[in-house]
């Protein structure tokens, strides 16, 4: 009667699982202290890392638009200079200057005799004119049209024996004299000019003049 008191006894203080919680390596514990627990920390953790990946998207975007609108400045920014390149080769500062084949060409809307020409050139960062060939002559010409330029010959040193400017070998290198000149009228015509084809004259006579310097890297 005792063993079977006892026996019922237990069975009522035994806690099943079904009812009131789980059984944890033979420990019942109570459903209430556990399951709501982890039912309530799962979608916080999920609405967290969605917070988080959602935040960083917006700073990856943000990067992307700053870096994008970086690069559309600089390009922009590259593409004006290029235009720019093209519709003043020789500089924007510099739009007075005319390009032919590599070089840069300034005719002066001044007149000067030629060593003044010669020093308003280099006070340009450039020198008279050096006619290399048929092609820069040609270009000289229509550009003077029917004016007349200094250009960088000269035999003021020695009389008959010129030379250019920048040490240009004269003797073997391209010449485009007019007729019967050089003709030394009077014996003091020590300076050429461009007058169609070329022509020698008094250096100190007064006319236009032509500076050159190479195209700007």
């Amino acid at each position: 009667m005792m063993a079977s008191f006892g026996a019922h006894k237990q069975e009522e203080d035994l806690v099943y699982p079904a009812e009131t919680g789980t059984a944890s390596k033979g420990v019942w514990l109570p459903l209430g202290r556990s399951f709501p627990q982890r039912k309530w920390r799962s979608p916080f953790l999920v609405y967290l890392l969605l917070a988080f990946a959602y935040l960083l998207i917006i700073i990856l975007f943000g990067l992307l638009l700053y870096n994008g609108s970086r690069l559309s400045s600089e390009v922009s920014k590259l593409l004006k200079q290029v235009k720019m390149k093209e519709s003043f080769p020789c500089g924007s500062r510099s739009r007075e200057w005319e390009y032919f084949d590599g070089e840069c060409y300034h005719f002066s809307v001044q007149r000067a005799t030629w060593h003044t020409a010669k020093s308003h050139c280099e006070e340009r960062n450039s020198s008279l004119v050096v006619v290399n060939d048929e092609a820069e002559q040609n270009f000289l010409e229509s550009q003077a049209r029917t004016e007349n330029f200094w250009i960088g010959l000269t035999d003021a040193d020695n009389e008959g024996e010129w030379r250019w400017i920048d040490g240009t070998n004269y003797r073997n290198g391209y010449k485009k004299w007019k007729k019967g000149e050089p003709n030394n009228h009077d014996h003091k015509e020590d300076c050429a000019h461009l007058s169609g084809e070329w022509n020698d004259l008094a250096c100190n006579a007064s006319m236009f003049y032509v500076c050159e310097k190479p195209l700007p890297s």
